[in-house]
Protein backbone atom coordinates (compact mmCIF):
# COMPACT_ATOMS: atom_id res chain seq x y z
CA UNK A 1 0.00 0.00 0.00
CA UNK A 2 1.23 3.60 -0.66
CA UNK A 3 1.37 6.53 1.37
CA UNK A 4 -0.95 8.04 -0.75
CA UNK A 5 -3.52 5.51 -0.16
CA UNK A 6 -3.01 5.48 3.63
CA UNK A 7 -4.18 9.25 4.06
CA UNK A 8 -6.79 10.29 6.17
CA UNK A 9 -8.39 13.66 5.49
CA UNK A 10 -7.74 15.97 8.33
CA UNK A 11 -5.01 14.12 10.06
CA UNK A 12 -1.98 15.82 10.89
CA UNK A 13 1.89 15.24 12.49
CA UNK A 14 3.51 18.68 11.65
CA UNK A 15 2.65 22.28 10.47
CA UNK A 16 5.15 24.61 9.62
CA UNK A 17 4.63 28.26 11.42
CA UNK A 18 3.57 31.12 8.62
CA UNK A 19 6.56 32.52 6.90
CA UNK A 20 7.75 35.86 8.24
CA UNK A 21 8.05 37.41 4.94
CA UNK A 22 5.29 37.68 3.23
CA UNK A 23 5.35 36.48 -1.15
CA UNK A 24 2.59 37.62 -3.39
CA UNK A 25 4.12 35.90 -6.55
CA UNK A 26 4.55 39.44 -8.17
CA UNK A 27 8.19 38.47 -8.94
CA UNK A 28 7.27 34.77 -10.63
CA UNK A 29 5.97 34.42 -13.96
CA UNK A 30 2.22 33.41 -13.97
CA UNK A 31 3.04 29.70 -15.25
CA UNK A 32 5.29 29.06 -12.28
CA UNK A 33 3.28 30.22 -9.93
CA UNK A 34 0.93 27.17 -8.05
CA UNK A 35 -3.18 27.32 -8.49
CA UNK A 36 -3.93 24.79 -6.45
CA UNK A 37 -2.76 22.73 -3.07
CA UNK A 38 -0.29 20.02 -3.33
CA UNK A 39 -2.05 16.24 -3.08
CA UNK A 40 0.04 15.74 -0.22
CA UNK A 41 -1.14 12.36 1.85
CA UNK A 42 -2.58 13.44 5.46
CA UNK A 43 -0.82 11.33 8.04
CA UNK A 44 0.09 11.51 11.37
CA UNK A 45 3.74 10.88 12.45
CA UNK A 46 3.51 7.48 13.55
CA UNK A 47 1.71 6.79 10.30
CA UNK A 48 4.78 8.08 8.42
CA UNK A 49 7.26 6.23 10.71
CA UNK A 50 5.71 3.38 10.72
CA UNK A 51 5.11 3.08 6.46
CA UNK A 52 8.68 4.14 5.82
CA UNK A 53 10.16 1.69 8.76
CA UNK A 54 8.14 -1.20 6.97
CA UNK A 55 9.41 -0.14 3.68
CA UNK A 56 13.02 -0.37 5.18
CA UNK A 57 12.48 -3.85 6.10
CA UNK A 58 11.42 -4.69 2.50
CA UNK A 59 14.67 -3.40 1.43
CA UNK A 60 17.91 -5.35 0.66
CA UNK A 61 21.16 -4.17 1.90
CA UNK A 62 24.26 -5.37 2.27
CA UNK A 63 24.53 -5.28 6.06
CA UNK A 64 21.10 -7.45 6.05
CA UNK A 65 22.84 -10.04 3.98
CA UNK A 66 25.35 -11.35 1.74
CA UNK A 67 25.54 -9.32 -1.99
CA UNK A 68 27.93 -11.86 -3.96
CA UNK A 69 27.30 -8.96 -7.19
CA UNK A 70 30.45 -9.44 -9.28
CA UNK A 71 31.35 -6.18 -11.54
CA UNK A 72 30.34 -4.00 -8.94
CA UNK A 73 32.18 -4.37 -5.76
CA UNK A 74 29.57 -4.45 -2.81
CA UNK A 75 31.57 -5.03 0.49
CA UNK A 76 30.09 -4.10 4.03
CA UNK A 77 31.12 -0.44 5.28
CA UNK A 78 32.84 0.22 8.41
CA UNK A 79 30.16 2.13 10.64
CA UNK A 80 33.26 4.12 11.93
CA UNK A 81 34.01 5.57 8.32
CA UNK A 82 29.77 7.04 8.54
CA UNK A 83 30.23 8.59 11.80
CA UNK A 84 33.56 10.43 10.79
CA UNK A 85 31.81 11.73 7.93
CA UNK A 86 28.93 13.12 9.93
CA UNK A 87 30.79 15.25 12.16
CA UNK A 88 29.69 18.72 12.19
CA UNK A 89 33.22 19.87 10.83
CA UNK A 90 32.41 18.03 7.77
CA UNK A 91 28.43 18.41 7.50
CA UNK A 92 27.91 22.20 8.36
CA UNK A 93 31.00 23.98 6.10
CA UNK A 94 30.02 25.38 2.56
CA UNK A 95 32.16 24.41 -0.19
CA UNK A 96 32.24 28.28 -1.56
CA UNK A 97 33.31 29.20 1.84
CA UNK A 98 36.64 31.39 1.94
CA UNK A 99 39.79 28.93 1.61
CA UNK A 100 41.19 29.99 4.96
CA UNK A 101 38.05 28.48 6.80
CA UNK A 102 38.23 25.09 5.15
CA UNK A 103 41.60 24.43 6.08
CA UNK A 104 41.03 20.52 7.25
CA UNK A 105 38.82 19.72 4.85
CA UNK A 106 41.29 21.12 2.09
CA UNK A 107 43.79 18.89 3.69
CA UNK A 108 41.66 16.13 3.72
CA UNK A 109 41.12 16.02 -0.04
CA UNK A 110 44.85 16.71 -0.19
CA UNK A 111 46.09 13.67 1.58
CA UNK A 112 43.68 11.21 0.21
CA UNK A 113 44.67 12.76 -3.69
CA UNK A 114 48.03 12.11 -2.56
CA UNK A 115 47.29 8.84 -1.17
CA UNK A 116 45.31 7.81 -4.00
CA UNK A 117 48.39 8.85 -6.28
CA UNK A 118 50.49 6.07 -4.29
CA UNK A 119 48.28 3.52 -4.62
CA UNK A 120 47.78 3.97 -8.19
CA UNK A 121 50.87 5.23 -9.82
CA UNK A 122 49.51 8.17 -11.21
CA UNK A 123 51.21 11.78 -10.37
CA UNK A 124 48.15 14.18 -10.24
CA UNK A 125 44.34 13.40 -9.40
CA UNK A 126 41.11 15.29 -9.52
CA UNK A 127 38.55 14.53 -7.18
CA UNK A 128 35.74 16.49 -8.42
CA UNK A 129 34.32 13.37 -10.52
CA UNK A 130 30.92 12.49 -9.00
CA UNK A 131 30.56 8.13 -9.90
CA UNK A 132 32.48 5.87 -12.27
CA UNK A 133 31.37 6.55 -15.48
CA UNK A 134 31.47 10.38 -15.09
CA UNK A 135 35.12 9.80 -14.46
CA UNK A 136 35.46 7.82 -17.52
CA UNK A 137 34.01 10.60 -19.29
CA UNK A 138 36.34 12.91 -17.76
CA UNK A 139 39.12 10.83 -18.43
CA UNK A 140 38.35 10.20 -22.02
CA UNK A 141 37.85 14.20 -22.45
CA UNK A 142 41.19 14.15 -20.91
CA UNK A 143 42.59 11.73 -23.82
CA UNK A 144 40.79 14.18 -25.98
CA UNK A 145 42.44 17.54 -24.88
CA UNK A 146 45.46 16.00 -25.33
CA UNK A 147 46.11 14.97 -28.78
CA UNK A 148 44.00 17.83 -29.66
CA UNK A 149 46.73 20.12 -28.01
CA UNK A 150 49.48 18.28 -30.32
CA UNK A 151 46.71 18.90 -33.32
CA UNK A 152 46.49 15.34 -33.82
CA UNK A 153 43.06 15.82 -35.18
CA UNK A 154 43.06 12.13 -37.01
CA UNK A 155 42.88 10.68 -33.99
CA UNK A 156 38.93 9.65 -32.85
CA UNK A 157 38.92 6.25 -32.09
CA UNK A 158 38.96 4.41 -28.84
CA UNK A 159 39.44 1.09 -28.59
CA UNK A 160 37.48 -1.10 -26.39
CA UNK A 161 37.42 -5.08 -25.86
CA UNK A 162 34.36 -6.98 -25.88
CA UNK A 163 34.49 -7.95 -22.28
CA UNK A 164 34.76 -4.30 -21.10
CA UNK A 165 32.22 -2.29 -18.76
CA UNK A 166 29.52 -1.21 -21.06
CA UNK A 167 29.95 2.30 -19.69
CA UNK A 168 33.40 1.83 -21.49
CA UNK A 169 31.83 2.96 -24.93
CA UNK A 170 29.34 4.80 -23.80
CA UNK A 171 31.51 7.10 -22.02
CA UNK A 172 33.99 6.97 -25.37
CA UNK A 173 31.19 7.96 -27.64
CA UNK A 174 30.00 11.02 -25.08
CA UNK A 175 33.69 12.28 -25.38
CA UNK A 176 33.28 11.97 -29.20
CA UNK A 177 35.29 8.88 -29.91
CA UNK A 178 34.36 6.16 -32.37
CA UNK A 179 34.44 3.24 -30.93
CA UNK A 180 35.74 0.43 -32.09
CA UNK A 181 35.68 -3.32 -29.95
CA UNK A 182 38.25 -5.82 -29.66
CA UNK A 183 37.40 -9.54 -29.69
CA UNK A 184 38.92 -11.07 -26.38
CA UNK A 185 40.88 -14.83 -27.17
CA UNK A 186 39.28 -17.88 -26.50
CA UNK A 187 41.07 -17.82 -22.52
CA UNK A 188 39.01 -14.56 -22.00
CA UNK A 189 41.79 -12.31 -22.18
CA UNK A 190 42.61 -9.48 -24.64
CA UNK A 191 43.69 -10.77 -27.88
CA UNK A 192 47.25 -8.89 -28.83
CA UNK A 193 47.07 -9.85 -32.33
CA UNK A 194 43.83 -8.56 -32.61
CA UNK A 195 44.83 -5.35 -31.01
CA UNK A 196 48.27 -5.41 -33.32
CA UNK A 197 45.61 -4.74 -36.52
CA UNK A 198 43.77 -2.59 -35.43
CA UNK A 199 46.52 0.17 -34.36
CA UNK A 200 46.84 3.04 -36.41
CA UNK A 201 46.95 7.16 -36.64
CA UNK A 202 43.54 7.29 -36.08
CA UNK A 203 43.31 5.25 -32.45
CA UNK A 204 43.09 7.55 -29.69
CA UNK A 205 43.34 5.24 -26.55
CA UNK A 206 42.80 1.93 -25.31
CA UNK A 207 40.68 1.46 -22.86
CA UNK A 208 40.94 -1.34 -20.46
CA UNK A 209 40.24 -2.54 -17.01
CA UNK A 210 43.24 -5.28 -15.27
CA UNK A 211 41.56 -7.66 -14.34
CA UNK A 212 39.39 -8.14 -16.69
CA UNK A 213 35.51 -8.87 -16.30
CA UNK A 214 36.24 -11.99 -16.52
CA UNK A 215 38.68 -11.87 -12.88
CA UNK A 216 41.82 -12.18 -15.27
CA UNK A 217 45.00 -10.84 -14.88
CA UNK A 218 45.63 -9.47 -18.50
CA UNK A 219 49.36 -10.95 -18.37
CA UNK A 220 50.31 -9.32 -21.52
CA UNK A 221 49.70 -5.54 -20.32
CA UNK A 222 52.95 -4.15 -20.50
CA UNK A 223 53.59 -5.49 -23.96
CA UNK A 224 49.81 -4.26 -24.42
CA UNK A 225 51.19 -0.84 -23.02
CA UNK A 226 54.20 -0.76 -25.69
CA UNK A 227 52.40 -1.85 -28.18
CA UNK A 228 49.45 1.28 -27.51
CA UNK A 229 52.59 3.89 -27.13
CA UNK A 230 54.41 2.86 -29.71
CA UNK A 231 51.36 3.90 -32.08
CA UNK A 232 50.98 7.49 -30.31
CA UNK A 233 47.91 6.40 -28.12
CA UNK A 234 47.08 6.41 -24.52
CA UNK A 235 46.13 3.79 -22.36
CA UNK A 236 43.02 4.50 -19.94
CA UNK A 237 42.76 2.14 -16.99
CA UNK A 238 38.91 1.04 -15.74
CA UNK A 239 39.41 1.42 -12.19
CA UNK A 240 36.11 -0.81 -11.54
CA UNK A 241 38.27 -3.43 -10.35
CA UNK A 242 41.18 -2.44 -8.65
CA UNK A 243 39.84 -4.16 -5.37
CA UNK A 244 41.74 -7.31 -6.29
CA UNK A 245 45.27 -5.35 -6.98
CA UNK A 246 45.43 -2.81 -4.47
CA UNK A 247 49.13 -3.17 -2.70
CA UNK A 248 50.41 -5.50 -5.37
CA UNK A 249 50.07 -4.08 -8.33
CA UNK A 250 49.71 -0.27 -9.73
CA UNK A 251 47.71 0.80 -13.20
CA UNK A 252 50.68 3.38 -13.47
CA UNK A 253 53.39 0.85 -13.53
CA UNK A 254 51.31 -1.69 -15.88
CA UNK A 255 51.62 1.52 -18.28
CA UNK A 256 48.28 3.30 -17.59
CA UNK A 257 48.37 6.65 -18.65
CA UNK A 258 44.82 7.98 -16.86
CA UNK A 259 42.62 5.88 -14.26
CA UNK A 260 39.43 6.34 -13.13
CA UNK A 261 38.67 4.68 -9.30
CA UNK A 262 35.69 4.20 -8.18
CA UNK A 263 35.35 5.24 -4.28
CA UNK A 264 32.17 3.39 -3.54
CA UNK A 265 33.60 0.43 -4.85
CA UNK A 266 37.11 -0.17 -3.49
CA UNK A 267 37.59 2.17 -0.71
CA UNK A 268 34.44 1.58 1.76
CA UNK A 269 31.39 3.80 1.17
CA UNK A 270 28.14 3.42 0.22
CA UNK A 271 27.27 2.02 -3.47
CA UNK A 272 24.52 2.55 -5.82
CA UNK A 273 20.77 3.31 -4.33
CA UNK A 274 22.96 3.69 -0.85
CA UNK A 275 25.15 6.61 -2.86
CA UNK A 276 26.23 9.09 -3.76
CA UNK A 277 29.45 7.82 -5.49
CA UNK A 278 32.69 9.15 -6.34
CA UNK A 279 34.85 8.53 -9.62
CA UNK A 280 38.19 10.31 -9.08
CA UNK A 281 40.22 10.53 -12.24
CA UNK A 282 44.52 10.48 -11.94
CA UNK A 283 46.64 10.59 -14.76
CA UNK A 284 50.82 10.80 -15.66
CA UNK A 285 52.33 14.49 -15.10
CA UNK A 286 52.30 15.25 -18.62
CA UNK A 287 48.30 14.96 -18.82
CA UNK A 288 48.08 17.03 -15.35
CA UNK A 289 47.20 20.10 -17.29
CA UNK A 290 44.39 19.06 -18.49
CA UNK A 291 42.69 18.11 -15.67
CA UNK A 292 39.51 19.89 -13.99
CA UNK A 293 39.90 22.87 -12.18
CA UNK A 294 40.22 23.72 -9.35
CA UNK A 295 42.80 21.06 -7.86
CA UNK A 296 43.84 21.26 -4.54
CA UNK A 297 47.35 22.17 -4.01
CA UNK A 298 49.88 22.78 -0.65
CA UNK A 299 51.78 25.89 -0.31
CA UNK A 300 55.42 26.43 0.93
CA UNK A 301 53.45 27.41 4.19
CA UNK A 302 51.92 24.83 4.54
CA UNK A 303 48.76 26.07 3.92
CA UNK A 304 45.83 24.57 0.97
CA UNK A 305 44.24 26.45 -1.85
CA UNK A 306 42.33 26.00 -4.87
CA UNK A 307 44.32 26.11 -8.12
CA UNK A 308 42.52 27.19 -10.81
CA UNK A 309 45.29 28.33 -13.29
CA UNK A 310 45.35 25.41 -15.33
CA UNK A 311 44.65 26.97 -19.10
CA UNK A 312 44.48 23.89 -20.64
CA UNK A 313 42.26 22.08 -18.41
CA UNK A 314 38.99 20.20 -19.66
CA UNK A 315 36.57 22.98 -17.56
CA UNK A 316 34.96 22.00 -14.50
CA UNK A 317 33.03 18.87 -14.60
CA UNK A 318 30.37 18.81 -11.47
CA UNK A 319 29.56 21.94 -9.25
CA UNK A 320 31.63 22.56 -6.03
CA UNK A 321 34.92 19.74 -5.74
CA UNK A 322 34.04 16.25 -5.51
CA UNK A 323 31.02 14.52 -3.20
CA UNK A 324 32.77 15.67 -0.43
CA UNK A 325 31.40 12.96 2.70
CA UNK A 326 32.74 10.39 0.35
CA UNK A 327 35.98 11.99 0.03
CA UNK A 328 35.70 11.73 4.03
CA UNK A 329 34.77 7.42 4.37
CA UNK A 330 37.95 6.34 1.79
CA UNK A 331 39.99 9.04 3.77
CA UNK A 332 39.40 7.45 6.81
CA UNK A 333 39.48 4.00 5.18
CA UNK A 334 42.65 4.41 3.93
CA UNK A 335 44.02 5.71 7.21
CA UNK A 336 42.35 3.28 9.17
CA UNK A 337 44.04 0.07 7.02
CA UNK A 338 47.05 1.50 6.35
CA UNK A 339 49.49 -0.24 3.22
CA UNK A 340 49.51 -3.74 4.83
CA UNK A 341 45.72 -3.50 5.41
CA UNK A 342 44.76 -2.65 2.15
CA UNK A 343 46.93 -5.33 0.21
CA UNK A 344 45.58 -7.94 2.97
CA UNK A 345 42.13 -6.75 1.93
CA UNK A 346 43.26 -7.21 -2.07
CA UNK A 347 44.47 -10.82 -0.89
CA UNK A 348 41.39 -11.43 0.78
CA UNK A 349 38.94 -10.85 -2.15
CA UNK A 350 40.98 -12.92 -4.06
CA UNK A 351 41.16 -16.12 -1.79
CA UNK A 352 37.92 -15.85 -1.52
CA UNK A 353 36.56 -15.59 -5.32
CA UNK A 354 38.74 -18.72 -5.73
CA UNK A 355 37.97 -20.71 -2.85
CA UNK A 356 34.12 -19.53 -4.03
CA UNK A 357 35.27 -20.68 -7.95
CA UNK A 358 36.13 -23.95 -6.83
CA UNK A 359 33.18 -24.52 -4.83
CA UNK A 360 30.47 -24.25 -7.40
CA UNK A 361 32.67 -25.73 -10.13
CA UNK A 362 30.52 -28.74 -8.39
CA UNK A 363 27.40 -27.45 -10.01
CA UNK A 364 28.66 -25.20 -13.21
CA UNK A 365 30.86 -24.99 -15.59
CA UNK A 366 33.05 -22.18 -15.05
CA UNK A 367 34.18 -19.09 -17.76
CA UNK A 368 38.24 -19.70 -17.04
CA UNK A 369 39.59 -22.27 -15.62
CA UNK A 370 42.65 -20.26 -14.89
CA UNK A 371 43.10 -18.85 -10.96
CA UNK A 372 40.97 -15.70 -11.49
CA UNK A 373 41.34 -12.40 -9.16
CA UNK A 374 38.58 -10.66 -7.59
CA UNK A 375 35.77 -12.37 -9.21
CA UNK A 376 34.71 -15.28 -11.35
CA UNK A 377 32.54 -15.73 -14.44
CA UNK A 378 29.95 -18.80 -14.41
CA UNK A 379 28.97 -20.29 -17.97
CA UNK A 380 25.55 -21.63 -17.52
CA UNK A 381 25.20 -22.99 -21.09
CA UNK A 382 25.42 -26.45 -20.34
CA UNK A 383 23.45 -26.40 -17.29
CA UNK A 384 20.41 -24.43 -19.15
CA UNK A 385 20.19 -27.36 -21.59
CA UNK A 386 20.49 -30.16 -19.04
CA UNK A 387 17.62 -28.61 -17.01
CA UNK A 388 15.84 -26.02 -19.46
CA UNK A 389 16.26 -23.64 -16.19
CA UNK A 390 17.82 -20.45 -17.01
CA UNK A 391 20.89 -18.39 -15.44
CA UNK A 392 18.22 -15.63 -14.78
CA UNK A 393 15.72 -18.37 -13.23
CA UNK A 394 18.48 -19.67 -10.63
CA UNK A 395 19.00 -15.99 -9.56
CA UNK A 396 15.54 -15.28 -9.05
CA UNK A 397 15.43 -18.34 -6.84
CA UNK A 398 18.71 -17.22 -4.96
CA UNK A 399 16.53 -14.54 -3.45
CA UNK A 400 14.24 -16.79 -1.68
CA UNK A 401 17.37 -17.87 -0.18
CA UNK A 402 17.75 -14.52 1.43
CA UNK A 403 20.81 -13.86 -1.05
CA UNK A 404 21.12 -11.20 -3.40
CA UNK A 405 21.13 -11.95 -7.23
CA UNK A 406 24.79 -11.84 -8.68
CA UNK A 407 25.09 -9.56 -12.07
CA UNK A 408 23.34 -12.38 -14.62
CA UNK A 409 24.11 -12.24 -18.84
CA UNK A 410 27.56 -10.18 -18.34
CA UNK A 411 29.96 -9.61 -19.66
CA UNK A 412 28.34 -11.13 -22.72
CA UNK A 413 31.18 -12.91 -24.60
CA UNK A 414 29.77 -15.98 -21.67
CA UNK A 415 26.80 -17.38 -22.77
CA UNK A 416 24.44 -17.83 -20.03
CA UNK A 417 26.70 -15.65 -17.89
CA UNK A 418 26.97 -15.39 -13.61
CA UNK A 419 29.78 -13.13 -12.59
CA UNK A 420 30.01 -13.40 -9.02
CA UNK A 421 32.31 -11.30 -6.66
CA UNK A 422 32.49 -12.47 -3.13
CA UNK A 423 34.84 -9.19 -1.68
CA UNK A 424 36.99 -10.04 1.32
CA UNK A 425 34.69 -8.92 3.73
CA UNK A 426 33.18 -12.04 4.09
CA UNK A 427 33.83 -15.02 6.06
CA UNK A 428 34.26 -18.94 5.09
CA UNK A 429 31.10 -20.09 6.49
CA UNK A 430 28.84 -17.25 4.55
CA UNK A 431 30.77 -18.52 1.17
CA UNK A 432 30.15 -22.21 2.49
CA UNK A 433 26.59 -21.57 3.14
CA UNK A 434 26.29 -19.60 -0.58
CA UNK A 435 27.45 -22.66 -2.34
CA UNK A 436 25.06 -24.95 -0.59
CA UNK A 437 22.53 -22.98 -1.50
CA UNK A 438 23.60 -22.59 -4.96
CA UNK A 439 24.01 -26.79 -4.94
CA UNK A 440 20.38 -26.44 -3.72
CA UNK A 441 19.13 -24.96 -6.29
CA UNK A 442 20.76 -26.94 -8.68
CA UNK A 443 19.08 -30.34 -7.45
CA UNK A 444 15.48 -28.43 -7.40
CA UNK A 445 16.55 -27.08 -11.05
CA UNK A 446 16.49 -31.11 -11.79
CA UNK A 447 14.28 -32.46 -9.93
CA UNK A 448 11.37 -29.36 -9.97
CA UNK A 449 12.53 -27.24 -12.88
CA UNK A 450 9.09 -25.16 -12.10
CA UNK A 451 9.83 -24.27 -8.94
CA UNK A 452 12.73 -22.77 -9.85
CA UNK A 453 11.15 -20.95 -13.52
CA UNK A 454 8.76 -19.58 -11.27
CA UNK A 455 10.50 -17.96 -8.44
CA UNK A 456 11.06 -15.95 -6.19
CA UNK A 457 8.19 -16.79 -4.18
CA UNK A 458 9.01 -15.54 -0.72
CA UNK A 459 10.11 -12.06 -1.49
CA UNK A 460 6.77 -9.02 -0.98
CA UNK A 461 6.72 -9.04 -4.78
CA UNK A 462 7.18 -12.35 -6.92
CA UNK A 463 8.84 -12.08 -10.23
CA UNK A 464 7.97 -8.82 -12.55
CA UNK A 465 7.66 -8.04 -16.01
CA UNK A 466 11.28 -6.94 -16.82
CA UNK A 467 10.46 -5.60 -20.34
CA UNK A 468 7.48 -4.24 -19.97
CA UNK A 469 8.87 -2.27 -16.82
CA UNK A 470 11.43 -1.21 -18.78
CA UNK A 471 9.41 -0.54 -22.30
CA UNK A 472 7.11 1.50 -20.31
CA UNK A 473 8.22 2.08 -17.59
CA UNK A 474 5.38 4.13 -14.61
CA UNK A 475 7.44 7.11 -13.32
CA UNK A 476 4.85 8.60 -10.92
CA UNK A 477 1.71 7.60 -8.97
CA UNK A 478 -1.66 8.10 -10.11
Amino acid sequence: MTIFEKSVKGRKGFKLPEGSVPFEGKDLPDHLIRTRKLALPELSELDVVRHYTELASKNYSVDKGFYPLGSCTMKYNPKLNEFLASLGGFTEIHPYQPVETVQGALQLMYELKEALCEITGMDEISLQPAAGAHGELTGMLIVRAYHLSRNDTKRNVALVPDSAHGTNPASAAMAGFEVIELKSTEDGLLDVEELKKHLNDRVAVLMLTNPNTLGLFEKDILEIAKLVHEAGALLYYDGANLNAIIGRFRPGDMGFDVVHLNLHKTFSTPHGMGGPGSGPVGVKQFLARFLPVPLVRKSKDGSYYLDYDLPESIGRMRSFYGNFSVLVKAYAYILTMGEDGLKRASEMAVLNANYLRKLLSKYFKVASERTCMHEFVVDGSEFVKKTGVRILDVAKRLLDYGVHAPTVYFPLIVHEAMMIEPTETESKQTLDQFAEIMGKIVDEAIKNPDLVKSAPHNTPLKRLDDVTATKNPIYRYQ
